[in-house]
């Protein structure tokens, strides 16, 4: 484990058991969170890997993002 978390789990620890469990199901749901954005991003990667991309304007990603 990193330095700062471990730091960060020791001053958890401190803390009352409901402030514990909160802050956990937060970190919790943030890392669950991160792990499905890197597949997201991996799926991408693939499918530019394959060559199934296309080429793209920022007007485009805008329009899309903005439906």
């Amino acid at each position: 484990m990193v330095k700062s978390l471990e730091a960060a789990i020791a001053e958890l620890e401190r803390l009352p058991a409901e402030d514990q469990e909160q802050i956990g199901r937060s970190l919790l749901s943030h890392v669950e969170k991160l792990r499905a954005l890197r597949a997201e991003i991996d799926k991408g990667i693939a499918s530019l890997d394959a060559g199934e991309g296309k080429e793209s304007s920022i007007g485009d990603f805008l329009r899309h993002k903005n439906r």
